[in-house]
């Protein structure tokens, strides 16, 4: 007997990432950035519990999505999409208003919860063979907010509490920026205001992330109670990676007397 569309394999979520995060399982992602499906599924193959593909900053565009998914989804990986604006879309990049929130994440569900487009001829419903994946998509779509401004710091509370919202994400670069501390992660307006929204998460039952630049950063985020958490991009994993291992090997053979 062959498999009925439910039960057939699929390069989709179906949810899972969303209920891992809304019952507090830590996640640990990285964000892809190199527009190429292929560091997607390497990735993905390496363990990543989901990507992040960026289009506000990244070197693609939407017609990456068609293909970073399935790459990602045939080791069971989920991926988030991040895009340039709060068009319908799936991580909300610089909303600093409850306000703009409510209405993105109207976005995310389909009518009568919001106004997102009805259509099954798409892989969200197996092109046509599971019309059902409408009546589950409202409850297995993960909506990210990203907290990048003093503004949206100071409506965290707020923006934690509405339905819809499932984590609030720290971009640390736009947040130091916006504080008047580029880059000084460990100035105290940024640590004060990265331990509001911290505390805001958990009041409301959801759950807080930020980008890091590595695994050491990421284990002492994770203690601290941040549970969606990113390692760094595609393309900064491979410098890091490359600069280290070039950087062993020369030192090796300047030591053993071989001029550079």
């Amino acid at each position: 007997m062959s498999a009925s569309p439910l039960n057939a394999a699929s390069p989709l979520n179906r949810g899972a990432l969303a209920a891992a995060v809304r019952s507090g399982t830590h996640t640990l992602g990285t964000f892809i950035g190199t527009a190429s499906p292929v560091t997607a599924e390497v990735c993905a193959a390496a363990g990543v519990d989901w990507v992040l593909l960026d289009l506000e900053h990244g070197a693609g565009g939407e017609e990456q999505v068609r293909d970073v998914v399935p790459a990602a989804g045939s080791y069971g990986v989920p991926t988030v999409v991040r895009v340039e604006s709060a068009a319908r879309i799936i991580m909300l990049p610089r909303l600093n208003t409850t306000g703009e929130v409510a209405e993105a994440v109207r976005h995310l569900r389909y009518p009568p919860a919001g106004d997102r487009g009805v259509a099954t001829y798409n892989r969200s419903c197996r092109f046509g063979l599971d019309p059902g994946a409408l009546d589950r998509a409202n409850s297995e779509v993960l909506g990210v907010v990203q907290i990048e401004s003093a503004a949206a710091v100071g409506n965290a509370e707020p923006i934690a509490a509405l339905d819809g919202v499932d984590v609030l994400f720290v971009g640390p670069r736009d947040l130091s920026h916006d504080l008047g501390v580029p880059g000084d992660l460990t100035a105290r307006p940024f640590t004060e205001a990265i331990e509001h929204v911290l505390a805001a998460g958990r009041r409301h039952g959801k759950a807080c992330g930020l980008l890091v630049t590595d695994g050491t950063a990421a284990a002492r985020r994770l203690e601290q109670g941040w549970s969606f958490v990113a390692i760094g991009s595609d393309s900064t994993l491979l410098a890091a990676a490359v600069t280290a291992e070039f950087g062993r090997a020369r030192a090796t053979r300047t030591e053993a007397g071989t001029p550079r």
